[in-house]
């Protein structure tokens, strides 16, 4: 009787010398992101940042994160284009961080696949220590998962972990907002991550290289432009426009009793979103409900300050206009 063939974790579909691999690619890129505070590198069992050493707080809060690139990963599995996606990643947690007035300091991965392709896997992570060096924060660690069955052939999914610190008395919460400050607009890259179960089932990116490459430019990060904002004028809330578009995510930085009268004339919608709009069809409610529509973060200050808020933005590579103003209420009223 022939004796049974030995089995083996890499016969059933997971190569840890693969992943041992990958993580020595990672290790430059890391390195690359590296600010005071880390201590150690890549392969230990937890990242390890010391606040003390970063530091210059006297009272700290930390202020996290989490989100991932959703359905727009299938953009890059069509194109395969790998090297956008971890800013996309990246931006997502850290411009949500951003709105409780915080530094980012470090972020995490989580990277899951079926089967590991080495290549790809580090053309994602070259994306997410770039988003990283765009946000100044640290790429500290993460998780690569080799899961056999459980992904289609070629695809992957990817979550991601944001950490950052304010002074307690610098804490954006919302209580200093009042009736008549300004609302100012910032750009937005395109659709950022949100949106693409609808974009993909009304625009032809299968069949049109041009709509797929719009489709997947990276998320704005905001940060630095932010940082420049907050040491120039006294910024009293800021909304990271995400799902939920404008009405759904700016109303939840004011306090009670109070809402926004938005100006729907003071920015041109860009074609992407216009031609989402048109090609659906899909009504405008619903386009706003949905999409960021152009608007990628909303900054709130006193209307003494919004020229200036506005010039500082503009001055630090951003698209930045007066979108509209605190007023009593509930919500997003347009003008």
């Amino acid at each position: 009787m022939a004796s049974a063939k030995n089995q083996s974790y890499k016969g059933a579909g997971v190569d840890i010398e693969a992943g041992d691999a990958l993580v020595e690619r990672i290790k430059p890129m890391a390195r690359r992101t590296r600010r005071p505070g880390v201590i150690g590198g890549l392969g230990g069992f937890g990242g390890l940042f010391s606040l003390k050493e970063a530091g210059r707080w006297e009272d700290p809060v930390l202020v996290s994160g989490t989100d991932g690139v959703g359905t727009k990963l299938k953009l890059a599995f069509h194109l395969k284009r790998h090297d956008t996606v971890g800013i996309d990643l990246v931006a997502m947690c850290v411009n949500d961080v951003l709105t409780c007035g915080a530094e980012p300091l470090f972020f995490l991965d989580y990277f899951a696949t079926g089967h590991l392709d080495t290549d790809e896997a580090a053309a994602v992570v070259e994306g997410i220590a770039r988003g990283c060096e765009l946000a100044g924060c640290a790429l500290l660690g993460g998780e690569t998962a080799e899961l056999p069955g459980f992904y289609a052939a070629g695809e992957y999914d990817l979550a991601g972990f944001a950490v950052g610190v304010v002074e307690r008395a610098r804490l954006l919460d919302g209580a200093r907002i009042t009736a008549g400050d300004a609302v100012i607009g910032v750009a937005s890259s395109g659709l950022h991550s949100n949106g693409y179960s609808l974009a993909r089932k009304v625009l032809p990116w299968e069949t049109d290289p041009a709509v797929a490459e719009a489709m997947l430019t990276p998320t704005r990060i905001y940060v630095k432009a932010v940082q420049a904002l907050m040491a120039a004028v006294d910024v009293r809330g800021l909304a990271h426009i995400t799902g939920g578009g404008l009405p759904g995510n700016l109303p939840r930085v004011f306090p009670d009793g109070l809402g926004a009268r938005l100006d729907a004339g003071s920015w041109t919608l860009p074609e992407l979103f216009a031609r989402i709009e048109r090609e659906g069809p899909v009504e405008r409610a619903e386009m706003l409900d949905t999409f960021n529509m152009g608007v990628g973060l909303c900054a709130v200050v006193p209307a003494a300050d919004a020229q200036r808020a506005i010039d500082t933005l503009n001055a630090a590579g951003e698209s930045a206009w007066r979108l509209g103003e605190v007023v009593p209420g509930d919500g997003v009223v347009w003008a």
